[in-house]
């Protein structure tokens, strides 16, 4: 019944939507409560920015070989050697793709394990050499993670290929479950290389938890080594724009924690909480959105209909900014209500008010930024959809030096402040370039009904910001502000009165963006009837 239910929810754009979004909800959920627990027991501490930074490493190497080559080409490939040779042909091209990967990916641990010192203490070159050991330490330790996530990624791909969302949505999930078992269980047992082992774990999760799916796919692992096999040179040579594209953002990531590092102890993990803090949106309604159009494009541009991409790409994009522009305003008006809530919420640890007044800030540049991180992952996928991966990859070299260039300039005069400007600006940019070059190459692209979206958006979130703003002062009188319960009563009290004006503005004005809400609320209907039956 249950397995029905969900395979009736993943037939439509929305209903894949509702899969990915409910879980990203759960999976930002135990992030969030993964950088509680961080925060409490290590904010302001060498032992953050030691955790933080040993991710680099592990975190290029996985971009650059394991998502270089899936994420921009393995769905439209699969798809396409599937529909012209059978689900068989399709499996043993995804079996060639994930031992070609395996190759590359041990080369990169074997290499990775080599330079770690070396990266370490570029990183931490203002910290202690112990600091700088300990680090090169984790990294090697992390990176053993990179082969559990090629497994599990692979199979990711096949899942949203086949259109089912459940497991590969359910694999972030239990990532973080690891990651909490390695801070509350195995780093009292063994101190800070506990932690690393957390990750471990958690990448192992990742990969199992989609294992019966896959095999309820039909698919079973074949030893073969064809690289003439459908689709793998193609993927082969739409990999190095795509792994370049991803290298630069994670060296960009380095930089960024270089400078970091340089600032205060503790100051990277302020950085990385309020990055989480504001991906938790992204997620739920960029990139939801953006992973179950993927398979859509595709399929649509495989049949050489372009009018459907156009019209696919301008339904979801305006979906987008629907929701995530009265979202960022939330989190602008709240910013300091949320880090609270959510960093410092037990009380008892670290992460005390400085902190939290210099997390609310980072996040409130974040926050002016958020609608253009949340669509990047959409226009990067039109792109992927077209098999063009070089033109992201220029647009990402321009972002990374432009980010680079306005963090020298502003982090000796901002500091931490001037890192999170530098990286609003610079996603601005990226989302800008992105949606111009995709409208000379496609065309019009309902230009002027998105203008006009983008216009009523903005100023029914207006009106939604001033009631946020009001009711915020009104409640702060009623409510002991110095307890957890004070501030969440503040924060949920704010966010209905505005998020009930911002809705009611749409339905009376006919907002065509609404009917996502409708379709969620009939979709669910749908499934409760189902689930009845």
């Amino acid at each position: 019944m249950v397995r029905a239910l969900l395979a009736k929810l993943s037939t439509s754009i929305v209903g894949g939507a509702m899969i990915i979004a409910l879980a990203s909800v759960l999976s930002r959920v135990a992030g969030l409560l993964r950088d509680n627990l961080l925060a409490k027991y290590f904010a302001g501490t060498a032992t953050i920015d030691m955790y933080t930074a040993a991710f680099k490493v592990p975190d290029l190497l996985f971009n650059i070989v394991v998502l270089g080559a899936l994420s921009a080409s393995f769905i439209p490939i699969f798809i396409d050697v599937k529909k012209k040779y059978g689900d068989n042909v399709a499996f043993y091209t995804a079996s060639t793709i994930l031992n070609i990967l395996l190759l590359f990916v041990a080369a990169g641990v074997v290499l990775g394990w080599i330079v770690a010192p070396w990266i370490s203490q570029w990183l931490l070159a203002t910290r202690s050499l112990d600091q700088q050991h300990t680090t090169a330490m984790l990294m090697r330790l992390m990176l053993c993670s990179i082969m559990f996530f090629t497994l599990s990624n692979v199979a990711s791909g096949i899942l949203q290929s086949y259109r089912r969302f459940v497991a590969f949505a359910l694999a972030p999930i239990l990532y973080n479950v690891g990651i909490i078992i390695g801070i509350v269980w195995l780093y009292p047992r063994f101190g800070i290389n506990g932690l690393a082992s957390g990750v471990v774990l958690g990448a192992a999760l990742h990969w199992l938890i989609q294992l019966p799916a896959v095999w309820r796919t039909g698919y079973r692992y074949h030893w073969r080594w064809h690289w003439r096999q459908p689709g793998v040179k193609k993927m082969l040579r739409l990999m190095p724009p795509r792994a370049l594209a991803l290298g630069i953002v994670q060296i960009n990531a380095m930089i960024i924690a270089a400078l970091a590092l340089r600032l205060p102890e503790g100051s990277l993990g302020i950085w990385t909480w309020a990055d989480n803090l504001q991906q938790f949106p992204i997620n739920v309604f960029g990139v939801s959105l953006a992973l179950s159009s993927f398979p859509v494009f595709s399929q649509a541009l495989a049949e050489n209909d372009l009018a459907k991409f156009k019209t696919i790409f301008s339904i979801n994009f305006r979906r987008i900014l629907f929701l995530i522009i009265p979202v960022s305003l939330t989190v602008l008006l709240l910013r300091a209500q949320f880090v609270r809530l959510v960093l410092g919420s037990f009380g008892g640890g670290r992460f005390d008010w400085d902190a939290t007044v210099l997390t609310a800030q980072v996040l409130g540049f974040f926050s002016v930024a958020m609608f253009a991180q949340a669509t990047i992952p959409l226009l990067t996928r039109s792109f992927f959809a077209h098999h063009d991966t070089k033109t992201p990859v220029i647009i990402s070299i321009i972002s990374m030096v432009l980010n680079i260039v306005v963090a020298w300039l502003a982090v000796p005069y901002f500091g931490l402040y001037g890192l999170a400007l530098a990286f609003a600006v610079s996603s601005l940019a990226s989302m800008l370039l992105l949606l111009v070059v995709l409208r000379v190459r496609c065309g019009d692209l309902d230009d002027r009904i998105i203008i006009q979206s983008v216009w009523r958006i903005v100023g029914a979130a207006l009106v939604m910001g001033a009631v946020i703003q009001g009711m915020k002062y009104f409640i702060a009188p009623l409510v002991d502000m110095r307890t957890f319960i004070g501030i969440l009563l503040q924060t949920i009290f704010s966010i209905m009165a505005g998020g009930l004006t911002y809705f009611a503005i749409a339905w009376y004005f006919h907002f065509t963006e609404i009917d996502i809400i409708g379709r969620y609320f009939t979709k669910l209907r749908g499934v409760i009837r189902f689930s009845r039956s």
